[in-house]
């Protein structure tokens, strides 16, 4: 029987664009927020609720993710994306406060459901086995937001005004829209469709390692977010770097984002992917923990820096491979309570953040310590597929 599915690489590629398009929408909100707020005539403080009340939709994140599962991936992918299109194309046409928050409401939604349904996809997609190469070449899209999509959307607003980037993400938007139609298969693969969202949604948070997955989410990006939202005070305040200086120490961490993927393409199928997330969170520790110890040395800051962002990106992947198997007949919902935990834990970090830092980077590096080992508890007692429960009680038998 012939397959219906295009070219794998093809599809791949449609999901790289589309991650990059809409993670695009979301990251440039924060470099150019002074600018939104002074385009729409209000405070800093009323532009900054419009990112609060977007990040708030990581609630209902498990609620989107389940259309997926009950309606098809493509269906998810399709929806989705057009309620991207439709949230963000007003925002370009009339950009006062009320439309865009409305429309930033309306295409966050798009958002969540469209990446929760290309995880599930790929999820259906791949083997357990060759997944986390799957994983890694789509969330290329994601870092390519801060590579590509963000320095193009500043170009744009340097030059027009600052809603213009928003014209052209809802342009792109439509074509991927196009573009995955005709590019995917029908739906109906390797889930039941037709179970309501609600049914499936309490089918999921009976089960220890559905909801150990977010948990896990929500620790470690707490760690992370811990320490990284206040480097550069402390590279500043400990070697007295200046803005263009600090600018130039961020782009070697975004080069590090980028090497932590490669790595999950090239080892966490081989090695495994729990061990391979246990590794990447116990450098991201040991890495955390040099930090004080090398406030003397703008090299060595760096370079535990460096690894500190690479281990991450690194666990961060490769827990997404991990996770899209906790539950296959609810990939959907499972991905999407985690994109949702990921908003979760970096609200929570970036808020702890500060407040512990007031105390000296020591007490963000000891509270990042303690949310990494509580997660690595988790990993060890609670995280296992069900490909690797069979596994486990057929060498007890």
């Amino acid at each position: 029987m012939k397959s219906n599915h295009r070219p794998v690489g093809l599809e791949l590629a449609a999901f790289v664009v589309t991650r990059l398009v809409l993670a695009t929408s979301l990251r440039l909100m924060f470099p150019f927020l002074p600018a939104i707020a002074r385009g729409m005539g209000v405070s800093l403080e009323a532009a900054a609720l419009l990112v609060t009340f977007r990040s708030a939709l990581g609630l209902v994140g498990p609620f989107l993710g389940s259309v997926a599962d009950a309606w098809g991936r493509r269906r998810g992918m399709t929806v989705g994306l057009a309620l991207f299109v439709v949230g963000t194309a007003p925002i370009a046409i009339w950009p006062v406060y009320p439309v865009v928050l409305i429309g930033l409401i309306v295409s966050g939604l798009g958002n969540i459901i469209t990446d929760s349904s290309i995880y599930a996809y790929v999820g259906d997609r791949f083997p357990y086995h060759r997944r986390a190469r799957a994983i890694a070449v789509i969330e290329a899209g994601w870092s390519g937001a801060f590579l590509v999509g963000v320095p193009l959307a500043g170009w744009l607003i340097s030059r027009t005004t600052w809603s213009a980037p928003f014209l052209w993400l809802a342009l792109l938007g439509a074509i991927l829209l196009a573009v995955l139609t005709w590019l995917l298969p029908g739906d109906g693969i390797g889930h039941s469709v037709g179970e309501s969202p609600w049914s499936r949604l309490a089918h999921v948070v009976r089960y220890p390692r559905a909801w150990a997955g977010p948990l896990f989410t929500v620790l470690i990006l707490m760690a992370h977010q811990a320490i990284s939202i206040v480097y550069g005070a402390w590279m500043e305040s400990a070697f007295g770097l200046q803005i263009e200086e600090l600018g130039a120490a961020s782009s070697v961490l975004g080069l590090a984002g980028i090497a932590g993927v490669a790595l999950v393409f090239i080892f966490s199928d081989r090695i495994g992917k729990r061990l391979a997330v246990g590794m990447g969170i116990g450098v991201t520790t040991a890495s955390g923990l040099l930090l004080p110890l090398l406030s003397d040395s703008l090299f060595g800051a760096l370079t535990a820096l460096f690894f500190f962002f690479l281990s991450f990106e690194f666990a961060i992947t490769t827990a997404l491979s991990l996770f899209t198997e906790l539950m296959p007949g609810a990939r959907a919902t499972v991905m999407a309570a985690n994109v949702a935990a990921m908003a979760g834990g970096d609200a929570l970090g970036a808020a702890a953040g500060p407040w512990l830092f007031r105390r000296g980077l020591t007490a963000n590096v000891a509270a990042a310590t303690l949310f990494n080992v509580a997660g690595l508890g988790l990993l060890a007692g609670f995280l296992r597929t069900e490909q690797t429960d069979e596994r486990r009680q057929r060498s007890l038998a």
